[in-house]
């Protein structure tokens, strides 16, 4: 398996990295759109692809604890390296953070987490009433949802932030950071 280089990064890397930022952006979406329009029928394909994307998103800070951090390419002020890796670590947290809140969230709020079908935590119905479920812990699930909510506002700042920065390198620098992203040679 080759590792990233001054030139040109890994397929490793790359294809990591474009998989969990296009899963991530559409599971912020698709959040988005369930939160404001209560599409309840949206809820398990969410819940199962959060779960998917999770162990990926493992398996991508494994790999750039394993490769290490890619060298920059090109000269820039130090505030602009400082502020690189400050995104580059909440993206990393959030594609943890998100996955994880949100399992809580629905386990522990009674609505239990299935992939795909296959039931990793099974909901908890209300026995008075099949419609509803039980929380099996009201305030962590509570908590949860809240931290998913900011967790998930924060992923959005800093995909924006991400993304512009990305194209100042493409478009103002023209430093190939870009290139070698999409997996080219700089």
């Amino acid at each position: 398996m080759s590792r990233d280089s001054t030139e040109k990064f890994a397929a490793t890397t790359v294809v990591l990295h474009w998989l969990v930022g296009v899963s991530i952006i559409g599971l912020l979406a698709v959040g988005i759109y369930m939160e404001e329009t209560k599409a309840y029928a949206l809820y398990p394909l969410h819940k199962s692809f959060g779960v998917l994307i999770f162990f990926v998103a493992l398996a991508r800070i494994v790999w750039r604890i394993a490769n290490g951090w890619p060298v920059p390419a090109g000269d820039h002020k130090h505030w602009e390296h400082v502020l690189a890796r400050s995104i580059h670590w909440l993206l990393i947290i959030g594609t943890v953070l998100m996955p994880l809140s949100g399992f809580l969230m629905s386990s522990l709020g009674g609505h239990g987490v299935a992939v795909f079908g296959f039931e990793l935590v099974p909901p908890n119905p209300d026995p008075a009433n099949p419609d509803k479920v039980l929380p099996h812990n009201e305030v962590l699930a509570g908590l949860s949802h809240q931290v998913h909510g900011a967790a998930g506002t924060a992923m959005i700042v800093a995909l924006l932030l991400h993304v512009a920065g990305a194209l100042k390198h493409h478009v103002l620098d023209k430093d190939g950071t870009l290139r070698r992203m999409l997996g080219a040679r700089i």
